[in-house]
């Protein structure tokens, strides 16, 4: 059984002591390919260096996060960083997305104006580029997709497309179905689902598999059994375990379709058959 672990931090500081045996747990469970997503410069290099260790299984993207613009003087350098790199890659890295970038509200409401240019002008350069990305989005629903709406439109006016996933999706039906008439998303189911109080159980129920992409978003959103935990990409099983048992359909069905969903949109046949584990 293979999976895909599609937004996975497993550069971040809290596997500096096991990371090697993080990314070997991984395999015992079947996770044959992480896709790294980039936060901001602070940690670009700590993303190259994992990416250089394992390649072939971890695929990096890049991208500036929606909190890396809120009181940040500089985003709009780190902007011209990023598509520095997207343009003239890093020795090593070959950039399987735009990511992770989106619009995050919750925090605060004062970086509104700022988020929505630094999201606009990724998704502008994707669509350029022929990239998908990898969106983050909280408090900020009805902005986005507005602002997908309008993008994708304007990709497809210009002869382009614009196209990703929507990671660590929780929304309704409602919401899915909106975004689905946008084109061409998927949608990134984490640990949340397995969440006894969580909605998310009940949209996968409305969702065609064929939408779906795994993640955990290691360390954070940790699923049950090991909520309150330290998350790693190994932990993808109990979220593919969860869709399985919501949708009614064996596990070996879920791991084939999401990993074939997430071989077409992010990893192309090189890629795809370059490494393992």
């Amino acid at each position: 059984m293979k999976l895909v672990d599609t937004h996975s931090h497993l550069y971040a500081e809290e596997f500096d002591e096991d990371r090697s045996e993080a990314l070997a747990r991984a395999k015992e469970q079947g996770v044959e390919w992480l896709l790294l997503p980039a936060i901001d410069s602070e940690s670009h290099e700590r993303l190259f260096a994992l990416v250089r260790h394992a390649g072939g299984v971890c695929h990096p993207m890049m991208g500036l996060h929606p909190t890396s613009v809120n009181e940040n003087p500089r985003w709009r350098e780190e902007l011209k960083l990023v598509e520095e790199y997207l343009l003239n890659p890093p020795q090593g890295m070959e950039f399987c997305a735009v990511g992770e970038i989106g619009l995050d509200y919750y925090w605060s409401q004062d970086y509104v104006t700022e988020q929505r240019e630094a999201f606009i002008k990724q998704c502008r350069l994707a669509a350029r580029l022929d990239l998908p990305v990898a969106i983050h989005t909280r408090a900020a629903w009805g902005d986005m997709c507005d602002i997908l709406e309008q993008e994708c439109r304007r990709a497809e006016e210009q002869g382009q497309r614009l196209r990703g996933v929507l990671h660590a999706f929780s929304e309704d039906g409602a919401t899915y179905r909106r975004l689905k008439e946008c084109g061409d998303w998927l949608f990134g189911v984490g640990g949340v689902v397995t969440y006894k109080k969580s909605l998310l159980a009940e949209t996968v129920g409305e969702m065609a598999l064929e939408d779906i992409v795994l993640e955990t978003d290691c360390p954070y959103l940790t699923p049950v059994p090991y909520r309150g935990k330290r998350n790693e990409s190994s932990y993808v099983c109990y979220v593919c375990e969860k869709i399985a048992q919501i949708k009614g359909v064996a596990v070996e069905l879920v791991a084939s379709i999401t990993t074939e969903n997430a071989r077409r949109m992010f990893l192309n046949e090189v890629r795809y058959n370059k490494g393992r584990i």
